[in-house]
């Protein structure tokens, strides 16, 4: 996803459970830096070469939380283990889309998680354009019965990503609205800034009360095609197959481990990224690089000796279909301290923007932070962080402190949830930049003694 999914969580350490001598308290040795030479490359490269696309729910989901706790634990991370959950679910089918009006012509589509399957053997309707999702909101109630709407939108690259907010909006409200007005389906142009044919797919949600319908998005040429033709003035019809449907009460899990500190009474660092993945590609970019980044840093950290703080990181399963494994890791660990927070769910590009959200009396260690960071040409930015999606719900429950390592953007929603997120968009050299940066913010944090704290 994206860091409205971007931050790096710091998980509770049960430093009670430590006290009380379980499997938490015996510290491991602290990894020897080669362990971490490399390993960002290693971990990405083989998850996505042998486990591949992790749809949440999934068997290939539960193959990658195997394989997560077997190179946990070759790493030299201690205390790893899975915390099993279930989610409402949700199961690709076959997915296809044709204009048979004014012209025949064969688009690339791809279901949109959570939606609906059409009936049996399709729909074929009239499909209504909308230039914007301001478009289909004013629509009159009842106008789209048992028509297909599509909506367009304008969405462009930039550097810190901002853009998937608003305009992610088509994909994550579209289809409830288009419901609301009557449609019997929807397709939208794809969330993106590519100009290639491959779809995009990601969430949509449905609230309480409003009927689920059959949603997809096009690829961006396609939507160009659509828009030409509405814009000639002809009548179009669309016959739409989407057979991806949901299902209830899947299997998911966070994976957790921990780098011990070397005083155990101070609350720890916890980071972030998400397990899962879109099934189109094979979750290279989103997120598998994140999971790398946090795992190679944390490693490095150890370098000279263990830190004071322990390090935990979480491999979040299911964040895809609705952020499932922040919600259940800061149920299952709200009564443990924690002290910071950080996430990497943002591609694999270099870090150029630091933001933190610190207590005023942590301000010199933000400071600190800006300097390290400086010469990497890093730059501080005044606005707070946030953390991503999977660290969210333990950062409000506890007002954790945040920092967030912004990466460029600039192509990543070329790649995002499309078939094209795989392994050979990685640049190392960006890569070994990320890692550096975030091994440089972990060196002062967890050796920090000091009271650690959220914002205001």
């Amino acid at each position: 996803m994206y860091p409205m999914k971007t931050t790096t969580l710091i998980s509770a350490f049960a430093l009670s459970s430590i006290a009380a001598g379980s499997a938490a308290a015996a510290p491991a040795p602290a990894p020897t830096p080669s362990a971490a030479s490399g390993a960002a490359w290693d971990i990405v490269a083989d998850l996505t070469t042998e486990v591949g696309p992790r749809l949440a729910g999934s068997d290939r989901e539960a193959a990658a939380r195997d394989w997560a706790v077997a190179r946990l634990k070759a790493m030299g991370f201690a205390n790893v283990r899975t915390e099993p959950f279930t989610i409402p679910g949700w199961v690709r089918g076959a997915e296809t889309a044709r204009l048979t009006a004014p012209y025949p012509q064969t688009l690339h589509i791809t279901a949109l998680g959570n939606s609906v399957p059409t009936p049996a053997g399709g729909l074929t309707a009239e499909l209504v354009y909308f230039p914007t999702l301001d478009a289909l909101k004013a629509a009159p109630d009842g106008s789209l019965k048992g028509k297909i709407a599509f909506v367009d939108h304008a969405m462009r690259a930039n550097q810190d990503g901002s853009g998937y907010g608003p305009y992610g909006q088509v994909r994550r409200q579209g289809p409830a609205i288009a419901s609301q007005k009557g449609a019997a389906a929807i397709v939208i142009r794809s969330v993106g800034t590519d100009s290639n044919r491959d779809p995009h797919t990601g969430g949509t949600t449905f609230p309480a009360g409003t009927p689920a319908i059959p949603a997809g998005a096009v690829s961006a040429p396609d939507a160009g095609l659509i828009a030409r033709i509405a814009a000639g003035g002809k009548p179009m019809a669309l016959n739409l197959v989407l057979e991806g449907h949901p299902q209830n009460d899947m299997p998911s899990g966070n994976v957790i481990a921990d780098l011990p500190g070397r005083n155990p009474a101070l609350p720890p660092i916890l980071l972030g990224c998400h397990l899962d993945s879109w099934d189109l590609g094979t979750g290279a970019v989103d997120d598998g690089a994140g999971c790398a980044i946090i795992t190679a840093a944390a490693l490095r950290a150890q370098a000279g000796g263990r830190p004071l703080r322990t390090i935990r990181v979480l491999w979040a399963g299911s964040e895809e279909l609705g952020g499932f494994g922040g919600a259940a890791y800061a149920k299952a660990h709200a009564a443990e301290p924690h002290a910071l927070a950080m996430e990497s769910d943002f591609g694999a590009d270099r870090v150029w923007r630091l933001r933190t959200t610190m207590a005023d009396a942590n301000k010199p260690l933000a400071d600190r932070l800006a300097a390290a960071l400086g010469p990497m040409g890093i730059v501080r930015s005044g606005d707070r962080a946030n953390g991503g999606t999977d660290v969210e719900p333990i950062i409000a429950a506890q007002k954790l402190a945040v920092i967030d390592l912004e990466q460029d953007g600039t192509r990543y929603f070329d790649l995002h949830h499309t078939p094209d997120d795989t392994l050979d968009k990685i640049d190392p050299a960006q890569l070994e930049q990320k890692v550096a940066a975030w091994t440089a913010v972990l060196k002062i944090v967890a050796n920090e003694p000091g009271a650690i704290t959220g914002g205001n």
